[in-house]
């Protein structure tokens, strides 16, 4: 009776939506400390803010572009300019609406992502629940989410390790000149577990399997695309020999992509700006399950907005890394909150900002 009165709400509701607005503008994250990897280090991660209202329900997106994604506040601006917002007249119609994303050009991922999202924050509140509870997902006992640290200075260091005090589980950007050092200096100070991302910072499958043989010895998990995402004969060497499972990151982007990396890696990292949304990447949840794949839910810089909305998919992972939104100092959003290291979703619909914030 419950899914029924969904479902006719739903109906109704849609009979009544019509009037179609959308609004973007660029929002720039601020860090709270420098981002080291293996090839750049930044203070700062420009994004795009979306609001899509459908009469009087308005819903939030998010683009967020790190470097590596190739894509700039100018891009997904451009992007946006084109899309005609009467085709985003029923939030429901997920698959039809990432049709009519595609038709307008390739890639842009993060830009489509930012109208998923806000879709699916329009129609959670029309239905009056959270993403997991219409997944049919049981939260009664998510992940704990890492906390990332890189490489910095001893002092900056020890801020950072401070600060993660409330996380049981360390994630450690590698693949920078000092990699052992890093690790030696978490460890004189903590012993908790650690997930290692190289960011593709290691040059060849055998500096990378004597890494992970010595990271084995230390309490590291797993590791994060420890190779170049292109070189799949080096990973699937790997993959043999490796004594920790080796989870894909810049090697997979969307669903497309699972089946020719299940040979090669033990797992996925799923995250919404490379994805294109919460659309496909529940169906890269669901593929990689079917396919004996682990599953790991991450996320870009971004504020608690998109993080909250691919952590109602944390129920499905293995492991989640959802702390984008603790790195940043500007953040406009309220959403899920980590309760004792440990992701906790609200059982309210949708996404609000913040008061007294301006833009």
């Amino acid at each position: 009776m419950k899914k029924l009165s969904v479902i006719l709400l739903m109906m109704l509701s849609m009979q009544a939506l019509h009037a179609v607005t959308l609004r973007y503008y660029p929002y720039e994250l601020k860090l709270r400390h420098a981002f080291n990897l293996a090839s750049m280090s930044r203070r700062a991660t420009p994004g795009v803010q979306v609001e899509i209202t459908i009469d009087s329900i308005t819903g939030y997106g998010e683009a967020s572009m790190p470097p590596y994604l190739g894509e700039s506040v100018e891009s997904v601006c451009d992007f946006l300019s084109k899309v005609d917002p009467d085709r985003l007249a029923d939030p429901f119609a997920f698959e039809q609406t990432g049709r009519y994303l595609d038709s307008i050009a390739p890639g842009n991922r993060a830009a489509k992502a930012a109208i998923d999202i806000a879709l699916h924050d329009i129609a959670s509140k029309i239905t009056g629940q959270p993403w997991w509870r219409l997944y049919g997902l049981d939260t009664s006992e998510l992940p704990f989410t890492s906390y990332t640290i890189s490489n910095d200075t001893p002092d900056e260091l020890r801020k950072k390790l401070a600060e993660s005090e409330p996380y049981k589980i360390l994630k450690v950007k590698m693949g920078v000149e000092g990699d052992r050092e890093l690790i030696e200096f978490i460890r004189r100070h903590t012993d908790r577990p650690i997930c290692v991302d190289v960011n593709q910072g290691w040059h060849s499958p055998q500096e990378a399997l004597d890494n992970i043989q010595w990271l084995a010895q230390r309490n590291v998990i797993f590791i994060e695309q420890p190779l170049d995402k292109t070189d799949m004969e080096g990973h699937r060497w790997l993959k043999q020999r490796s004594p920790l499972p080796i989870i894909a990151d810049e090697a997979v982007q969307t669903s497309a992509d699972i089946p020719a990396l299940a040979d090669a890696y033990h797992g996925i990292n799923i995250k919404l700006m490379k994805s294109g949304g919460m659309h496909d990447a529940y169906k890269m949840a669901m593929l990689a399950k079917s396919l004996g794949l682990k599953v790991m839910i991450g996320c870009m810089t971004e504020t608690s907005l998109a993080v909250s909305a691919a952590a109602q998919l944390a129920p499905l992972a293995d492991w989640v890394d959802l702390d984008g939104n603790l790195l940043i100092a500007n953040d406009i959003f309220e959403g899920m909150t980590i309760v004792d290291g440990r992701v906790s979703l609200p059982s309210s619909a949708g996404i609000a900002r913040k008061t007294g914030i301006s833009e």
